[in-house]
């Protein structure tokens, strides 16, 4: 009875494809059971992320210890970083196999190398359910077409390759059964159907996901909410979608800024200008409320002046951001951006990010404060007492009994916005 442990680093398409690792695994091995400590494991799936240097050392500082605490458990290496870095992974001593990618089946064979398998492919296409979480992973596409200079994904990854519309809504039509709340990823969603004949859009994805993935007797529609996608790339269909759905479609976008200085932007290889990126937030702005908006900013790209910075912080400043995601620039292997003048010291770099994150939360406050009093739909977050909004505040719950994590749950937001009231007469599943 194999023991089988995954371990994780990176994006949400990477914890979907773990998932999918995981069922393909369990339909072969019979008798697999999950061990959620790693020193009980027979077996360990490492699902890598290359974003930058620093996350593929993270991976082997995490599989060097793995085999130090369990001598016995047999590892093998999957995911982003495994596709660049092929021969590291196989030659460290701690690694039973190497899978170059994500292929679900390919992982299950590696893993269970010398056992005896059930060769069961049927139900593989399509994952049942994320282990462990109120909120399921709903992966649309893989790969990129565009060319960032500091971005090692796409190297990873490959060209934008859609999932088929049919497969997408048959996906969410199970994972619904048991996630109130599934979030439409990917490594770049805009570009969603660009690829398929005949040719189609992730807005028109959406209004088949919104139509078709209702609820039943038994099981309340879910609520979908976008992943990370670039500001260029909502169009005036998904606008109508986000402020139509009544909720159903989350109101709440994380659109990647990076820079808010044209010179830093046209040094990334970014394809919109701050005015685009701008004009496009606000027009969006105009027509939600309540809206989540947030953004991914990098801090201290090769060439970026103290004038780029204060352009983007009055970017930032302008918009109605609710929070920030920021990072220094860290050099990436194979990048274009390892090849840029214009090194800008580390200190520098990380004092910008503070300044930014500071300012990020401040207007997250204002922004919670302002939703005090109104109602929301929440998801539970596991067993934790916390619970998220449409708009992505995360909440303190307070319920006169334990909330079922399985559905949405209506309250009252109280105290600046930071708790979410559930024994309120406004309290009620969502159906």
């Amino acid at each position: 009875m194999p023991r089988l442990h995954f371990k994780t680093f990176g994006c949400k398409a990477n914890q979907y494809d773990t998932e999918r690792m995981r069922q393909a695994v369990e339909s072969a091995a019979a008798g697999a059971v999950r061990a959620a400590a790693l020193e009980d494991a027979d077996l360990c799936v490492v699902n890598t992320c290359t974003v930058t240097n620093q996350a593929d050392a993270g991976a082997r500082r995490f599989i060097r210890r793995a085999a130090r605490v369990n001598p016995g458990v047999r590892i093998v290496v999957a995911g982003c970083s495994a596709v660049l870095r092929a021969e590291e992974y196989r030659g460290m001593a701690e690694v039973a196999g190497v899978v170059e990618g994500h292929d679900p089946v390919a992982v299950r064979d590696e893993v269970l190398r010398g056992r005896a398998v059930r060769r069961e492919t049927r139900g593989l296409t399509v994952l049942r359910r994320r282990a462990g979480a109120t909120r399921g992973w709903l992966k649309v596409q893989d790969g990129c077409d565009r060319k960032c200079a500091f971005c090692a994904t796409r190297l990873a990854r490959g060209r934008s390759r859609s999932r088929d519309p049919d497969e997408v809504v048959a996906e969410a039509r199970v994972l619904a059964r048991t996630h109130p709340e599934l979030v439409i990823t990917g490594v770049h969603i805009g570009h969603y159907g660009r690829d398929l004949a005949p040719r189609t859009t992730l807005t028109a994805l959406v209004r088949r996901l919104l139509d078709e993935v209702a609820g039943t007797a038994e099981t309340a529609a879910p609520r979908f909410r976008l992943g990370s996608i670039e500001a260029t790339e909502i169009d005036d269909g998904m606008l109508d979608l986000l402020a139509g759905s009544g909720g159903r479609l989350a109101p709440h976008l994380h659109m990647p800024l990076q820079s808010g200085a044209d010179p830093v932007l046209r040094g990334m290889r970014r394809w919109h200008t701050r005015e685009q990126y701008r004009r496009r937030a606000l027009e969006i702005a105009a027509r939600l409320s309540p809206l989540g908006l947030g953004a991914d900013i990098i801090t201290g790209f090769p060439g970026e002046s103290p004038a780029d910075h204060a352009d983007t912080v009055a970017l930032v400043r302008e918009l109605p951001f609710t929070y920030l995601h920021v990072f220094p620039y860290s050099p990436r292997d194979g990048t274009a951006a390892v090849r840029l003048g214009g090194h800008v010291p580390e200190r520098v770099s990380r004092e910008r990010g503070r300044e930014l994150r500071a300012l990020a939360g401040e207007k997250a406050a204002g922004y919670a404060r302002g939703r005090a009093g109104d109602t929301a739909e929440v998801v539970m977050e596991g067993s934790g007492g916390t619970a998220l909004t449409g708009d992505y505040l995360r909440v303190a719950v307070e319920a006169a009994r334990a909330p079922d994590p399985s559905i949405l749950h209506r309250g009252r937001l109280s105290a600046g916005g930071t708790r979410v009231i559930l024994d309120t007469p406004e309290a009620a599943r969502v159906n």
